[in-house]
Order: C-alpha cells, then structure tokens, then sequence
C-alpha cells in the first residue's frame, strides 16, 4: 500500500516543482522586463564595453535564475541586482588589464593638444572622454562609488549595500575621488593655459 501513495505522491511532488519553477521563471521575466537596463548601466560603467557588459547582464540574469525559490524573498530587487551585476562586472574587469594613472595621464595630454580652444571643449565629446580616462585611472574603491552615484544616481544607501561598507564610507569615498578629479581638472586647465 505504501508503494501505491509513493506512486500517487511522485505526479503530486513533479507537479509543485513545476508550478514552483514557473513562478521563478515568471518573476524573472518581470526582474528582466523592469531591470534590464539598470543591470546593463552598471556592468557598462565596470567593464566600459558593450560587448562584455551585454555578457555580464545575461551572467548576472543567470545568476538570479540560480536562486530559484529565493527570489520572493528579496526586499529590494533593484539594490540586489545591482549589487550582483556589479560582482559579475568587477570579476570580469579582473580579467582585463587596468588602465595605469600614467596612460591615463598621456590620454588626456592627447586630448588637451588637439582641443584648439576652451568652446571646444565645453561643447565637444572630448570632455567627456577626458573624465572617462581621469575616472578610470582611479583607484578601484573610489572608482566604483563615483560611477554608481554619478552613472546609476543612486543614493549612498543604495551604493553602501551593493559594496557592503558603510554609507558613511560611501560619502568619503565620494568626496575624496571627486577631489581628486577637481584636482586633475584644475592641473589640466593651469597647464594648457600656462599659469
């Protein structure tokens, strides 16, 4: 008699990992549909290149996928996936080389040389390619605040979660590769006027 409730049991058990699995899948759909975007913006502003930051956002997806049954659980989908596709991007900028303050520098000495006058470079794309460079040459715990707050304009809570310091850290960290970039705005703007 045993063998026939194990029987009956077996379609019963099949059939709730089947209704369970397709609400995972269905509130996967909704997580992709509604953060989609903010998955790629942060893996773009790691790895700053669409090709590997399309790859991060579906490894990010992916990783979510994993987590089955648990995503119900989550109280704050946009902070959790944040923090996830900035873990997927950073192990993967690990793998690329980093961009030393020296090229960096060399970078923006290119651009400053070939900027004929100060409308150009209010007006022109080169600005924005010379604080990319000066962004991307700092260091990895200033970078990655700046880029969420300025790029993804999330709060300090918010960036506090993803990296999991203190939001006071986060404001530090903030003001201190603001500084810095302030600092080398300045120098760059002194030299090219010659003051």
């Amino acid at each position: 008699m045993n063998e026939d409730r194990q029987v009956v049991a077996g379609p019963v058990i099949l059939s709730e990992a089947m209704a369970m699995a397709q609400v995972a899948e269905n509130v996967l759909e909704a997580m992709v549909r509604e953060h989609a975007r903010l998955v790629y913006r942060v893996a773009y502003s790691v790895v700053r290149n669409h090709h590997d930051a399309e790859d991060v956002t579906q490894e990010t997806f992916a990783r979510v996928l994993r987590y089955g049954k648990k995503i119900g659980e989550v109280r704050d989908q946009k902070t959790w996936l944040a923090r996830i596709a900035w873990r997927v991007a950073v192990d993967r900028r690990k793998k690329m080389p980093e961009i030393s303050l020296d090229d960096a520098t060399n970078t923006v000495s290119e651009l400053r040389t070939s900027i004929a006058n100060a409308e150009e470079v209010v007006l022109g794309s080169e600005v924005s390619r010379l604080l990319e460079a000066l962004i991307s040459a700092l260091p990895e715990q200033l970078r990655d605040p700046l880029t969420f707050s300025t790029v993804q304009e999330m709060s300090a809570n918010d960036i506090a979660e993803i990296l999991r310091i203190k939001p006071a850290v986060v404001r530090s960290r903030l003001f201190r590769a603001r500084e810095i970039l302030r600092e080398k705005l300045s120098a760059l703007l002194r030299d090219k006027h010659g003051t």
